[in-house]
């Protein structure tokens, strides 16, 4: 899948999906958020793919929605997934964020709503929508307190003021800092150590912390039985210890 505001590239067994509106600074209307779900999809539906990164062109990963669109009528949401197609999307694969230039706005939401980010030490990440009598409404009112302390949010959300990489890293938003122009090498890297690793039991892993958050705890054990129990029923559970006792890596088929 190729379209003119988003590109795809397979890279070994990883989906490298790229954001192509260098001239917005990759601002996001409505045919990014088609593409990204499009590419979305492909990664989804092909079992060679084992994890995606999400990058934007040009040293820039986003910059937010585009708001000159906006005004002519043109929003960036898909029902049922959200904001640029993702932010609320059910995905059951990992997807790294690699994060270069700005990531503002519903840019910084993007990467929120990624499994892990990577983001270049000077890249700049941000929610600045009260500046413009907005709520970060693509997830980022939701999610941030839920990966950093309630009052940093608070300063991310009230304040609209950025963060350098460096400092996400510090704040523990980022997973990986990296050198300006890595992110996107090193989230290659990332993904394919993810994809050494069987794909039923990372599906498994996120769909577990996405519902455990703010589960009772007897509820979310009883949600992880039965997520171990039909792992344990499965191939790939049998295959990786077979592979364990015969020293040798695993060969997963994702069932």
């Amino acid at each position: 899948m190729n379209n003119s505001d988003v590109r795809v590239q397979r890279i070994c067994s990883t989906l490298l999906i790229t954001i192509d509106r260098p001239q917005a600074r990759n601002a996001v209307n409505s045919a990014v958020a088609a593409g990204l779900a499009a590419a979305l999809d492909e990664l989804e539906g092909d079992s060679t793919l084992r994890a995606g990164v999400l990058t934007g062109a040009k040293g820039t990963f986003s910059a937010g929605m585009d708001l000159k669109a906006v005004l002519n009528g043109d929003l960036p949401v898909i029902p049922g997934r959200g904001f640029g197609g993702l932010t609320e999307a059910e995905r059951t694969k990992p997807l790294i964020a690699a994060v270069e230039g700005f990531a503002l706005g519903g840019g910084f939401e993007l990467a929120l709503a990624c499994d892990l980010i990577v983001a270049a030490e000077d890249a700049t990440l941000g929610l600045p929508e009260v500046k413009r009598g907005l709520i970060a409404a693509g997830g980022g009112v939701i999610r941030l307190p839920r990966r950093i302390p309630y009052h940093l949010a608070m300063e991310f959300l009230l304040t609209g003021e950025p963060v350098s990489g460096r400092r996400a890293g510090e704040l523990g938003l980022a997973n990986r800092v990296t050198a300006s122009g890595e992110a996107v090498a090193t989230a290659l890297k990332l993904a394919e150590q993810l994809a050494h690793n069987a794909p039923l039991a990372l599906a498994a892993v996120k769909d577990l912390l996405r519902h455990a958050d703010g589960t009772p705890e007897t509820d979310a054990f009883a949600a992880q039985r039965a997520a171990q129990d039909a792992l344990m029923a499965s191939a790939d559970v049998r295959e990786g210890m077979t592979a364990f006792a015969e020293r040798r890596a695993p060969r997963w088929t994702g069932k």
